[in-house]
This record gives C-alpha cells, sequence and structure tokens, in this order.
C-alpha cells in the first residue's frame, strides 16, 4: 500500500522531458527495452508504466499505486488482458492525476498545477507514439473523489483531439456515465466507442469557468 508521504507541492518534480530521458536509458532494476517507466524509479508520483510495442493501448485510471516493472497489480494485469484481447500488442497506464496513493481517498485534496502539467505532457507523449492513438477511459466512479479530477480530464480531452484521439470504454458504464473500472472486467471485454468530450459536458461536479490549468 501506497500512502503518500507528503503533499506533492513539497517535492521538487522532475519534468517529464527529464524523466523521459533517464527511463530511456539501460536501468539495473528493470528490462528498458520492454518497459517504460517515467519516473525509472518508485517515487511520490509516476508519469507512465508501459510495456513497449507498435501499436499500444492507453489506459487511464484516477491515479497511480504501487505497480512498477514486472510487478503489475491486479488492475495493471486486467489492463494487459484486454489490451492484448482487442488487438494491441502493449499498453500504457496513464492517469488522470499522477500522485501515487493506493486509496484515491488519500490523494491531495488541492491539485498540484506543476504536477499536472508535467502529467499532461506525458499524455500529449503517449499519444504521439500512434498515428491514431486509442485511449481506454477506465477510472471508475473514483472520478468524484476530487472535484479537480474532471477538470483534468477536460484537459486530456483537449489535448488528444490535437492527435486524433479515439476514445473507449470496457465493460457497463455507472449511471452518472463514468468508465468502468478494469478491475474485475473480462479478459475478453470489448472496448466500445466513447464521446469524452460529451461525457464532460455532462458532468456537473465542476464549474468549467473555474478550470485552472488552461
Amino acid at each position: 500500500m501506497h500512502i503518500p508521504g507528503c503533499p506533492t507541492a513539497q517535492l521538487d518534480i522532475l519534468p517529464f522531458a527529464d524523466a523521459l530521458a533517464a527511463a530511456e536509458k539501460p536501468s539495473p532494476d528493470y528490462d528498458a527495452s520492454r518497459w517504460l517507466y517515467v519516473p525509472n524509479v518508485y517515487t511520490e508520483y509516476r508519469y507512465i508504466l508501459a510495456t513497449r510495442g507498435e501499436h499500444p493501448l492507453i489506459c487511464v485510471g484516477v491515479n497511480p499505486s504501487t505497480a512498477a516493472p514486472g510487478d503489475l497489480d491486479p488492475t495493471l494485469k486486467s489492463v494487459e488482458r484486454v489490451a492484448l484481447h482487442n488487438g494491441f500488442d502493449s499498453f500504457i497506464m496513464f492517469n488522470v492525476y499522477a500522485q501515487r496513493a493506493t486509496r484515491p481517498q488519500d490523494m491531495e485534496r488541492q491539485p498540484n498545477a506543476a504536477l499536472h502539467r508535467e502529467n499532461m505532457a506525458a499524455f500529449a507523449y503517449a499519444l504521439s507514439l500512434s498515428p491514431s492513438p486509442a485511449v481506454w477511459a477506465a477510472w471508475g466512479t473514483v472520478i468524484e473523489q476530487r472535484d479537480y479530477l474532471p477538470r483534468c480530464v477536460l484537459d486530456m480531452v483537449d489535448i488528444g483531439e490535437r492527435y486524433g484521439a479515439r476514445w473507449f470504454t470496457a465493460g457497463a458504464r455507472s449511471k452518472k456515465g463514468h468508465p468502468h473500472h478494469p478491475l474485475y472486467l473480462r479478459k475478453d471485454s470489448v472496448l466500445e466507442p466513447f464521446d469524452a468530450r460529451a461525457y464532460c459536458a455532462g458532468l456537473s461536479v465542476f464549474d468549467k469557468e473555474q478550470l485552472i490549468y488552461g
């Protein structure tokens, strides 16, 4: 279990570009030719955990937990199974907010704009790896844990439009339209198209006039 040791505002946030450069180098802890792990050491936040391939599926959860290369948690194992079943050769695990917390209720109550900015740079990079990137919305009802999370999703939708992202969900959506979480999905679950823009427009948990990130 990972419980945040401090608010991320107290940390020196490593820019995504610098973290990516380090992650592209060989690592004594895992096979960097198979895994993309950014940052490439265990810390209070994580931008990307991915297997390398030519046709990746970008899965978007709420926030990272303890998973690392070669040590996937049950959620990440399900993500990998569903990705392979749907014809992808790899997955990219991304999150709406980059702070590690095994229990979402332990996430910080105020967002760190610097962390979010670098996380969005990571999302743009993930999208750039495919000519027609596929994004699996998989954050579940946990998106309701913090008011700032839907604002982060809206930023992702904006970025995704610049890269021609195609959005999907798997499994039944909640009564409020939230995408299903990957845990407990059947391994043969099929991805279905998802209108992420319309989803954001239908959320009433935040005021779009108060977006803090731009």
